[in-house]
């Protein structure tokens, strides 16, 4: 599979791999100076790319990045960004400040990971029962671990 990445700024940064079998693409912040984000807010940062995968059944996946997300609180305030193989506009992420102090992001700073992943399109039909299983309805808790 390829991914068509255009560079929307002449100072966006093309993501890629950490290592040679990361599963993720790093993204860097495409901005022109550096960004707070107090505790406890959003701030959205444009990555300055649009991506086109060859394929129409796959997802690409925006992650927060483990090691801001451990040191420093910093996540994504959705958990997982969508964005459809139909989708051509520049990605923007959003993130959130978990942390107890305030947060700075630099211009060309990591600050997520894309995830190329397959979908299944499924045809969907209206249900008057739907099969029984052992499970049933229980949800949450149901297995005693909480």
């Amino acid at each position: 599979m390829t991914l068509k990445i255009k560079k929307l700024r002449p100072e966006a940064i093309i993501p890629e791999r950490a290592t040679k079998n990361s599963a993720g693409l790093d993204v860097h912040a495409c901005i022109d100076s550096p960004i707070e984000i107090p505790v406890g807010e959003i701030r959205n940062f444009p990555i300055g790319i649009a991506v086109a995968p060859d394929r129409d059944d796959v997802v690409m996946l925006m992650f927060p990045r483990s090691g801001l997300g451990r040191s420093r609180g910093i996540s994504l305030p959705n958990c997982v960004g969508v964005i459809d193989s139909d989708y051509r506009g520049e990605i923007q992420v959003p993130l959130i400040n978990h942390g107890s102090e305030p947060y700075t992001v630099q211009p060309g700073e990591r600050i997520a990971q894309l995830v190329t992943v397959p979908v299944i399109f499924p045809d969907v039909e209206e249900a008057e029962e739907l099969p029984k299983t052992e499970r049933g309805v229980s949800g949450f808790g149901s297995s005693g671990k909480f």
